[in-house]
């Protein structure tokens, strides 16, 4: 009989374990994917002009138009729920950001936008901070000042979580944070003393279309998706780019280039013929540069 209540013990015992080190094990992908969200390292803080003018906020207007902002975050700025579209990654929302710039100092705002830190100091994982980087001081003020002048429209959206999933592969170093990949972006290649159209449209390029295309827009795949290296602009008359930009409609007539055709209606329609002829000039340039190789966007097949 003792050995038969010695068996049942040890039974119990392990039945009552089992939840306690399934408890551990989540306790401990919390702690060390928290511990990897904040390691990282605050910028300066950025300082505001005290006045900005009606110049300012309307390029800011364009900023958040041509940049994405608007696609995101709503067209009201208004905040949207992606939950559904990103299945497996828990609540993932893009906040209101008419209430954000007024409830936070600009250097809060900033840290956002081009090093993909929140307000909370720990590394984003969807704001597509890489995209802004590259992003001027001149050209930050404006996007700011528009954040702060926008009305806040009213909008009932959940708090962000993650999944544990994508918390499980945060914590393993399998997913990189935000921090991790504006630390990827190539630098600019060209400065003031150079082609100033060739400048104007690789800042233009380094600020929109490296979103999709792979930090140095020589393409991307990853994630199940591929993008094209955008050296095919030199296949195009300058034409023929305007049109695909402003109608989302490629050589041939197609318009059925999915996230693309839907990018150009939404915000390259609203591009000056003079943005579209740099970039034009820019990108088919990269015809005659190597593509790089050994990057994180590209991986080996």
């Amino acid at each position: 009989m003792k050995i038969i209540a010695s068996q049942s013990g040890r039974f119990l015992y392990a039945i009552l374990a089992v939840p306690v080190l399934v408890a551990l094990g989540f306790l401990a992908v919390f702690v060390l994917s928290e511990r990897e969200l904040r390691s990282v390292q605050l910028p300066p803080p950025f300082e505001m002009p005290p006045v900005v003018d009606k110049a300012t906020v309307e390029r800011g207007r364009h900023l958040a138009r041509t940049r994405g902002c608007l696609g995101c975050h709503g067209q009201q700025l208004q905040g949207v729920d992606f939950s559904e579209e990103w299945l497996g990654m828990g609540t993932t929302i893009a906040p209101n950001l008419a209430l954000f710039a007024k409830q936070y100092e600009p250097a809060v705002l900033e840290a956002a936008i081009r090093h993909g830190i929140g307000h909370d100091g720990k590394a984003l994982w969807s704001m597509p901070s890489y995209n802004f980087k590259h992003l001027t001081d001149k050209d930050t003020v404006a996007l700011i000042a528009f954040l702060q002048s926008a009305p806040v429209i009213e909008q009932n959206l959940p708090k962000p979580r993650f999944s544990w999933s994508l918390r499980w592969t945060i914590a393993t170093g399998a997913e990189p944070h935000m921090v991790d990949l504006v630390a990827e972006v190539p630098a600019l290649r060209l400065s003031e003393g150079d082609d100033p159209q060739l400048a104007r449209g690789e800042y233009f390029a380094m600020t929109s279309c490296n979103e999709c295309h792979g930090f140095d827009l020589r393409g991307s795949w990853q994630y199940g998706m591929t993008t094209p290296d955008l050296a095919i602009v030199a296949a195009y008359s300058l034409d023929d780019f305007r049109r695909l930009l402003r109608e989302g409609i490629a050589i041939g007539n197609r318009d059925n280039l999915r996230l693309m055709s839907v990018v150009a209606r939404g915000r390259f329609a609203e591009l000056s013929d003079e943005e579209i002829t740099d970039l034009y000039a820019f990108l088919s340039s990269l015809a005659h540069e190597p593509v790089p190789a050994n990057v994180s966007w590209r991986p080996d097949p």
